[in-house]
């Protein structure tokens, strides 16, 4: 086989990987909506969902309608360019970040000949988890963005807060993840697992980093209780009070893709990724068991998201301030020294 071809194959191969999670980020979307309010109703007891559809499942797709066929709506003194940019910066952080997730072990294949062994990662980059990181972090300039070019005191102040939430509990979340790069001795996400198939998942040796990360998570996606940059009650809808039509849904469906993102990377960091103790996942049905076993751990995740939400009340901001830079940030610091002095230790004992 000529390297044309066979660069042809490995093209094909990556864009393939990327499209599956690209189509489980995009298409659990509306199962998300409808498992949300079905968890409210259960969880409040109340009926739900439940003429549209068998339980109510066809009421996302009513939705999706109701939004494309709603009039889009621009404030008369808002900033046109920026109104209606904020929810594409907001949109695609998240299925940049889905590309980097290890979401299963291998698939051997056997090709013109020759065989591949094609590993389930769109994009294996050395820095991956930076690129996480950075990634994440994008998501901010959309909520910024779109409360400022509004023109609405309401959105602009929820702008202001989810900048300052972002910023206090990022800190958190990095010093959370650096004790696990420490542990692995690698930013890219792959060996991060490959460490956790070899000793064990990282949520024994790093609870309290496990911790710190899920917590921040929740402040990243902004969801309840740290909703803070929404919180209907006070700002009536925060930065996206004046968005309507196809671009409020777009909003609407970042938060949960980057529930999903975010699923993912608690998986993939602390819950062993496509891996099961004492399980080896080998060829074709193997890798294939690898994926839906990564997917059902990120699904485990999606629920918990929704299960808070319906279960914790909102906090205050002074609060939600004081979690992030007086106790998590500090709880954050203290497990990265222990597990940088633990790494020291075993390293000089070799």
């Amino acid at each position: 086989m000529n390297p044309v071809s066979e660069g042809v194959i490995l093209g094909l191969a990556t864009t393939a990987k990327a499209a599956v999670m690209m189509i489980f980020t995009m298409s659990i979307v509306p199962l998300l909506v409808w498992a949300e309010r079905r968890g409210a109703a259960l969880i409040q007891d109340r009926p739900g969902p439940n003429r549209v559809g068998p339980l109510g499942l066809l009421q996302p797709i009513a939705d999706s309608v109701k939004l494309f066929l709603k009039e889009d709506v621009t404030p008369t003194y808002a900033d046109k360019l920026l109104h209606l940019v904020a929810p594409l910066i907001l949109f695609f952080p998240s299925l940049t970040a889905a590309a980097i997730v290890p979401f299963g072990s291998s698939i051997p294949l056997t090709i013109g000949g020759k065989a591949y062994d094609f590993p389930l990662v769109a994009a294996d980059v050395n820095v991956g988890i930076l690129v996480f990181l950075g990634v994440a972090s994008l998501g901010v300039y959309g909520v910024v963005l779109a409360g400022w070019s509004s023109n609405n005191k309401y959105s602009l102040m929820g702008g202001i807060r989810s900048s300052a939430q972002i910023i206090s509990y990022e800190l958190a979340m990095s010093f959370a993840v650096l004790a696990v790069l420490l542990q692995a001795g690698s930013l890219r996400p792959s060996v991060v697992v490959e460490w956790q198939v070899a000793n064990t998942w990282n949520v024994l040796p790093q609870f309290v980093g496990c911790i710190i990360f899920v917590v921040a998570s929740f402040a990243e996606t902004n969801r309840v209780p740290f909703d803070l940059a929404e919180a209907d009650a006070e700002l009536v809808g925060g930065f996206h009070t004046e968005y309507s039509s196809f671009r409020f849904g777009m909003f609407f469906m970042s938060e949960y893709m980057n529930m999903v993102a975010a699923s993912a990377f608690i998986t993939t960091l602390y819950f062993g990724g496509w891996s099961l103790p004492f399980v080896t996942f080998t060829g074709l049905w193997g890798g294939l068991a690898s994926v839906v076993v990564f997917f059902a751990k990120v699904i485990f995740f999606l629920c918990l998201f929704i299960w808070v939400r319906w279960t914790l009340p909102r906090f205050r901001y002074d609060q939600l301030m004081a979690l992030g830079w007086k106790i998590l940030l500090p709880l954050s610091l203290a497990n990265l020294l222990v597990t940088a002095a633990v790494v020291a230790a075993t390293a000089a004992g070799k």
